[in-house]
């Protein structure tokens, strides 16, 4: 094999007392670096320290989180039994118990390590116990989800409602905008309407003004004939003045003054009249 397809090395030493007073933190780790530039020699090797007594303390000063924390939740099942001090850390046993109805793996390490250490009386009675807390932690699972799923239901039915509200309100908004629009065709109908008797009323009037306009019209041919006929007494009466005038004896120039009309005007009537 290559020593490029080495596996890493790794080396994990967990201790039950204080080995490095540089650090309070109770899991250090180790590389090999080069001593001036800091370079790192091989990711091939790795050097780990545990010391179970910095874990009790910082678990003491509320510094762990079992819960979240897994690797401080398997350094505590070690770190539980003190076989130097010949104790067992109960509020660890406690909390780990706790966890482990949520962490399968921690509830069987836990279960095969009771095993070994009880009694027979024990043993059932910890089967009991772990019955009695798995029922109720099962209850508790189950009052969740049926909790979970009435805010889900009623959450749904509150947006059902919000969007029936909302339905509502638009067609609220329609049937309001109907209603102006229908408001607004009757007035501009009512205007239409208005519009069509005031072209009648205006076709009345000019009708009516075309009548008088065609009255007036033959008034005035009528007033014209009158006065054609007038005109043409007048000048017929004035052609026989003159003729009688001339007749007399007495010159043009006489009858046109006393006519008043032009020296050409007499000497035409009086052609007229030679003829």
């Amino acid at each position: 094999m290559s020593y490029n397809e080495l596996h890493p090395v790794i080396a994990i030493n967990i201790l039950n007392y204080d080995l490095f007073n540089q650090t309070d933190r109770f899991h250090t780790s180790y590389h090999l670096y080069e001593d001036d530039e800091k370079f790192l020699l091989t990711d091939v090797m790795e050097f780990h320290f545990i010391e179970m007594a910095k874990l009790i303390r910082d678990w003491k000063a509320n510094k762990l989180d079992p819960w979240h924390d897994m690797l401080a939740r398997w350094l505590m099942l070690l770190g539980m039994v003190d076989h130097r001090n010949k104790m067992v850390y109960d509020d660890i046993f406690k909390e780990l118990d706790e966890i482990s109805m949520t962490d399968d793996s921690l509830r069987e390490a836990f279960h095969n390590w009771e095993e070994l250490s009880m009694t027979q009386e024990q043993y059932l009675a910890y089967e009991s116990r772990l019955k009695r807390i798995m029922d109720e932690e099962s209850f508790r699972v189950d009052m969740e989800r049926k909790q979970k799923k009435i805010i889900e239901s009623e959450k749904r039915v509150k947006e059902k409602q919000e969007k029936l509200k909302h339905k509502e309100q638009e067609v609220k908004q329609r049937q309001q905008k109907l209603k102006q629009e229908q408001q607004r065709l009757e007035q501009g109908q009512q205007k239409l309407d208005q519009f069509k008797r005031e072209v009648e009323e205006s076709k009345k009037r000019m009708e009516h003004d075309k009548k008088e306009l065609e009255q007036k019209k033959m008034e005035i041919e009528q007033k014209k004939k009158e006065m054609e006929q007038i005109e043409n007494k007048s000048e017929q009466i004035l052609k026989n003045m003159v003729c009688r005038l001339l007749a007399s004896g007495m010159e043009v120039e006489q009858v046109a003054n006393i006519a008043e009309l032009p020296k050409e005007k007499v000497l035409e009537i009086q052609a007229e009249f030679d003829k």
